[in-house]
């Protein structure tokens, strides 16, 4: 058997299309969805991220009042300029694009923005929610994931999902939604003090990796039929790119779609989604001043 490809493009271009649609009504009530990213420094990964970042959102038809600082500027900036956007009643979302310069702290940085514009999900009080199950931001990758999953017709409920990885971006947050009535599935999390990952793994019939490490896990450790989704996005050298490498997942691709139902590719799978569910959020967050 091989795996269907999971096209997180085009998935995610239909949500940012929907997204679009609702803007403009928004639009006609006087009110512009708007979005904020702050990139301290000039760290290549970041950079493109932003960019494709801000891109979503013109496409969106959203303001974008993104400000990149230089890499030197003190904590105490940072958490003004953060100040000035949290009493900005044109701001709906305010994004701090991670890792930040050693320097500053991320967790104060973080917790500076206010629940109402953490449209990346991150605040206590969102992750409060998220584990109470009352309404909040969710963290944009598992949230992508999840309408990944539903988009699909991936059967969720009763079902077991592997997740590798304990972070609290990925791995904790996606637990968190896999065990909820919603979705109705029984959850293991792994990660680096784990024994005998593939004891877990061959038992997921949905395994979601995010362990930051390419080839965690190979297509030996899946059960035949799973649905596969890779988080992972790792540089490897490789001198027929023109870059000098290419981006692979935490996931050995070519054996795990002989054994997987579904499988998502890297690039091309969870990344757009990630973007496609933040301007998701922003959108939502514009809602909530109706």
């Amino acid at each position: 058997m091989s795996a269907v490809i999971i096209d997180g493009k085009q998935i995610a271009a239909e949500v940012k299309a929907d997204v679009a649609k609702k803007v403009e009504g928004l639009k006609a009530k006087g009110i512009t969805p708007c979005l904020a990213v702050i990139l301290v420094g000039d760290n290549p990964a970041s950079v493109s991220y932003v960019t494709g970042k801000r891109k979503a959102l013109e496409e969106a038809g959203m303001a974008d009042k993104s400000v990149v600082l230089p890499a030197d500027t003190s904590e105490e900036d940072v958490l003004k300029l953060i100040d000035e956007l949290n009493r900005d009643k044109s701001v709906h979302g305010i994004l701090v694009q991670l890792p930040l310069p050693k320097h500053i702290d991320e967790k104060k940085v973080t917790n500076a923005i206010i629940p109402e514009k953490d449209v990346d999900g991150f605040h206590p009080v969102n992750v409060g929610k998220l584990v109470t199950g009352e309404k909040g931001f969710l963290p944009c990758t598992p949230n992508g994931i999840t309408v990944l999953l539903k988009k699909m017709g991936v059967e969720t409920s009763g079902k077991n999902v592997v997740v590798v990885g304990r972070s609290n971006i990925v791995g904790k947050p996606m637990a968190l939604l896999m065990i909820r009535k919603e979705f109705n599935s029984t959850v293991t999390i792994c990660h680096t003090g784990t024994k005998n990952l593939a004891d877990y793994t061959k038992n997921a019939d949905i395994l979601i990796v995010a362990s930051g490490h390419p080839s965690t896990v190979t297509g030996d450790m899946i059960k035949e039929g799973a649905c596969v989704i890779d988080v992972g996005v790792n540089r490897i050298p490789d001198s027929t790119k023109k870059s000098g490498f290419r981006l692979v997942g935490d996931v050995e691709f070519e054996s795990a779609k002989e054994k997987a139902s579904f499988i998502t590719p890297v690039p091309g799978g969870v990344g757009p989604m990630t973007i496609a569910m933040l301007i998701y959020n922003t959108l939502e967050s514009a809602e909530n001043n109706l």
